[in-house]
């Protein structure tokens, strides 16, 4: 048994044997004053015994009680810091050092000297340190956070703004929240790997990047069906040289049967091999036709959950692997078939455990915060969407993507419309295999998705609301600053979001809500729930639904679970209320 918490490696399709866990027991200081680099905190060997200091437990925020912290008003600087050992064994290769996650602008040190900086709160960066240490001997590693969520300049998501969490803003992740961790690699070795199922070829693309190149070396990429090799090529080892695994009797993915290959990706030097990873794919294909979501060459309706990934110990980091996996197979018993992932992008694990379990979803920004007609945030929204789709677009489960969520404010602004078509655009060019949803429910520049966010609680008037129009067409909301529709699929991806609190002992805070007024009787619930599902039903224009919420959380307790994930309905009923299909 470990002594740390996230001992598995953090990212399931690109995994190297030499790897070290770098989670567990850090020192911390808070910087209100931002003053920190004036006072040498770049050089310190430690942060347990100062003001405003003492033991963080990596990698939960400190907000959360799983940190050991939880100092949840707003802290917009702080310094981490722990030793750092790399092992005697790795002399002679590259150090990569890796960070899941840190919100917002992280600097990391090694002996007071800067080995880089990044920023974007909710993705994965990494730094080749090689220069900087010494393997087998000790060196001090400080990494310093800036995360000012009011600022309007960052990518914020669901942190409240305010002191205390309201409405629909929760409380605020700084600074590390995914694993770190650091391993070995060969000075020719993989960087990336871009795998693209072809299932109409029956084949996948492979298009490699790497840290070094040389002539003469060769990748070999191996795909496996268990201990059966289906599919092995071998290429020059060349940045963006793609090669292509041709499969003679293909198994497809799907939510049905996900199946999975196993990949084996070897840089070779004649018959050495210099690096190996591991990773795995998935054959699926997903396309739009007319106003059709097609799966597999198959309509697909979409039965989604809004799933906004917080949790009562960890906020933003799930307690565990398991709980991932959990939030997972509650949705599926449900009967979903699959989740709109909410203004926060969801660490590798949880796409990981949607692979193998046949879990659609979509992947989001948390574009919350953000000043969308300002030039300073549009920049710093792409550079991190852009970090988003290449991190995430290998997952067969991801099927499609929505930089944006109800993006109103600012409508009209030239800014605005930019920045839209830029984040589709840029979108298309990294992933050209899946459809982008270009702001969730609205407003709509540029998309291959037509959505909408309704919260109507009567069921007649919901179907009344939803039902075309024979001049004005379909229902949208905000047909003033929107493009007009031009036939994409129509998905209602809000609604619902019922409040329900099984018992005044279970009531999260003075101000907790939900949509409309509360139903009286759980009885009411019930019937409310269903007639609000016949009413999206209804309608053969609608292609699919994301019901509001998987979970409840913190105030806003409208989920089909409790924030502990306790049941708080009778779930068969739930989920045969969701599964119901037309006519």
């Amino acid at each position: 048994m470990t002594s740390f918490p996230r001992p598995e490696h953090p990212r399931p399709q690109f995994q190297r044997a030499d790897w070290v866990n770098l989670n567990g027991r850090w020192t911390y200081v808070f910087d209100f004053g931002r003053s920190g680099r004036q006072r040498g905190f770049q050089d310190k060997e430690g942060f347990a015994d100062m003001t405003h200091g003492g033991v963080i437990t990596v990698p939960f925020c400190p907000e959360s009680k799983l940190s050991g912290v939880q100092h949840t008003d707003f802290i917009e600087c702080m310094w981490y810091h722990r030793e750092l050992i790399v092992p005697a064994a790795w002399d002679g290769r590259r150090v990569i050092l890796h960070f899941g996650g840190v919100d917002y602008d992280a600097e990391v040190f090694i002996d007071g000297v800067s080995v880089g900086r990044h920023w974007g709160g909710t993705v994965a960066f990494g730094f080749d340190i090689t220069a900087h240490i010494i393997p087998g001997e000790t060196h001090n590693l400080v990494v310093y956070v800036q995360d000012d969520v009011r600022s309007g300049h960052q990518p914020a998501g669901k942190q409240c703004p305010d002191f205390r969490s309201r409405g629909c803003h929760y409380t605020r992740t700084t600074g590390i929240w995914q694993t770190v961790w650091m391993e070995a690699v060969s000075e020719f070795g993989l960087q990336d790997v871009q795998i693209t199922p072809d299932l109409d070829r029956q084949r996948f693309v492979i298009v490699p990047a790497f840290y070094g190149l040389q002539s003469g070396l060769r990748l070999r990429a191996t795909l496996t069906d268990g201990e059966t090799i289906v599919a092995q090529r071998e290429s020059a080892a060349a940045n963006g040289v793609y090669s292509d695994l041709l499969l003679q009797e293909a198994r497809s993915w799907s939510p049905d049967s996900p199946f999975l290959y196993d990949l084996v990706l070897e840089v070779l030097d004649g018959d050495l091999v210099l690096d190996t990873v591991t990773s795995y794919a998935g054959l699926r294909k997903i396309h739009i036709e007319g106003n059709q979501v097609l799966l597999n060459n198959e309509p697909l309706m979409l039965r989604l959950v809004l799933d906004q990934g917080f949790y009562p110990d960890g906020i933003w980091t799930a307690p565990s692997d398991v709980a991932l996996k959990r939030d997972i197979e509650l949705a599926l018993r449900s009967g979903f078939n699959g989740a709109r992932l909410h203004q926060k992008v969801f660490e590798p694990r949880f796409h990981y455990w949607a692979d193998r379990l046949g879990y659609l979803t979509w992947g989001e920004s948390s574009s919350w915060g953000i000043d969308i007609t300002d030039p300073v945030s549009a920049r710093n929204f792409l550079t991190e969407w852009r970090e988003i789709v290449v991190r995430d677009r290998n997952h067969p489960s991801i099927i499609a993507w929505t930089p944006f969520n109800e993006t109103r404010e600012g409508a009209g602004h030239p800014q605005h419309a930019r920045l839209h078509a830029d984040a589709y655009d840029l979108t298309h060019h990294l992933d050209p295999t899946r459809p982008v949803n270009d702001a969730s429910g609205y407003v709509h520049v540029k998309t291959d998705l037509w959505t909408v966010h309704t919260y109507n609680q009567d069921p007649d008037s919901l179907r009344e609301q939803l039902r075309p129009d024979p001049e004005a067409g379909v229902w949208r909301n905000a047909p003033d600053y929107e493009v007009s529709y031009a036939g994409q699929p129509y998905i209602v991806d809000e609604f619902g979001g019922i409040k329900w609190i099984p018992a005044a002992d279970q009531v999260f805070a003075e101000d907790s809500w939900g949509y409309g007024e509360d139903p009286q009787t759980l009885e009411a619930f019930y019937a409310r729930l269903e007639g609000l599902v016949d009413a999206v039903l209804s309608h053969e224009h609608i292609c699919g639904f994301c019901y509001t919420q998987l979970t409840d959380i913190e105030q806003e307790q409208n989920g089909i679970y409790n924030y502990d994930r306790s049941t708080k309905f009778d779930m068969q009923r739930i989920a045969k209320i969701f599964r119901k299909t037309r006519g």
